[in-house]
């Protein structure tokens, strides 16, 4: 598709039933406008200027190809498809949770698994924030043109000078472990948390940590036995422009999550300007191939940690190649036309 074309393009995205609020995105926001930040799947809609719903009948009335989101029990995605085709809507499905893990805990049940067949089937194509998810919904939608299915990864607004939140390298200081679920096995955030402790004694960078889980994991912290005065505790969920605006004062994100998500952490270390070490997301792999953790050791990864903390010049020239990566691929401009290509090669398997 020509770049006039793409710049043509509107993408409504659909959540049935989810709670968060319509929101139509006529330019990108900058930060602290609109409801929800052009991050996730809200961001599938920003980067086209398109809309995002929950009610199906709104969507209908935008006269614009959908994503429809599938989540929880899909029954709300069932219906909604039904509704979208019968008003000759093209409609392109995406699994709303996308991580092995997650794929894995919502298709062991039978129902589930039944009505995700059922509308992978039946709708014009399906995009996947993961390589892994894409080829997951290849095999499920076999009988299909594969051109109707796309690794699409999620899009953040690297080119928009708002959303750039980095800060002079004087002022950054320390590790910021990215993962935060203890009970996650795939997400190893216990193990990011002893090699941050290890770099912590190695390097005399001080550590944080978010910790949404209140009294239960501080007492899992404490018999870490960080040094003292070096461990920061963040306790409880901040906005997130005061999220990123912590985040950035580091010099890099740590994580060893081996999950396959989309890539949130990196997508995050992206938008402050900083190193994101390790971790298998779609983002991490794309952007940060040379320090991600995807086919690498936790001992490589610690190595590469500590030369990036001790090395100023080293954590420059990553966050400079990772931003080239990203505007080639990651940016709202270079995903609104991989999104134009796709739908448009959706409608011609139509014909």
């Amino acid at each position: 598709m020509t770049s006039q074309g793409a710049d043509d393009f509107r993408l409504t995205v659909l959540n049935p039933g989810g709670r968060d609020p319509e929101q139509h995105f006529q330019d990108t926001p900058g930060p602290g406008e609109g409801e929800h930040p052009p991050v996730n799947f809200h961001a599938f809609a920003a980067c086209t200027r398109g809309a995002f719903h929950y009610d199906t009948r709104r969507a209908i009335a935008e006269g614009t190809p959908v994503l429809l989101l599938l989540r929880g029990e899909f029954r709300a995605s069932e219906r909604a498809l039904g509704d979208l085709e019968k008003h000759g809507r093209m409609v392109v499905v995406s699994l709303k949770e996308t991580g092995l893990h997650q794929i894995a805990q919502q298709l062991c049940d039978g129902a589930k698994l039944s009505r995700f067949m059922k509308i992978l089937a039946q709708a014009d194509g399906c995009i996947a924030t993961t390589p892994e998810a894409a080829e997951i919904c290849q095999r499920a939608r076999c009988k299909h043109d594969p051109a109707t299915i796309a690794f699409i990864p999620t899009p953040y607004p690297i080119e928009d000078r708002p959303w750039n939140f980095s800060v002079p390298p004087d002022e950054q200081a320390g590790i910021f472990v990215g993962t935060r679920e203890w009970d996650v096995p795939s997400r190893n955030h216990f193990a990011a948390l002893l090699v941050a402790r290890q770099l912590c004694v190695a390097a005399g960078e001080p550590v944080t940590v978010v910790n949404l889980d209140g009294i239960k994991v501080r007492r899992l912290l404490w018999e870490l036995r960080f040094p003292e005065g070096k461990f920061r505790v963040i306790e409880g969920e901040k906005p997130y422009l005061d999220y990123l605006r912590v985040v950035a004062r580091h010099k890099i994100v740590l994580q060893l999550d081996r999950s396959r998500v989309p890539g949130q952490v990196a997508g995050d270390a992206l938008l402050c300007r900083i190193v994101c070490v390790g971790g298998d997301g779609a983002i991490e792999r794309i952007a940060f191939p040379k320090t991600c953790g995807n086919g690498r050791t936790i001992d490589q990864i610690a190595s590469t940690a500590l030369d990036l903390l001790k090395n100023a010049d080293a954590r420059a020239a990553t966050v400079v190649e990772s931003q080239h990566h990203a505007l080639e691929r990651l940016s709202f401009q270079a995903v609104r036309s991989q999104l134009a290509n796709f739908f448009a090669q959706v409608a011609n398997a139509k014909r």
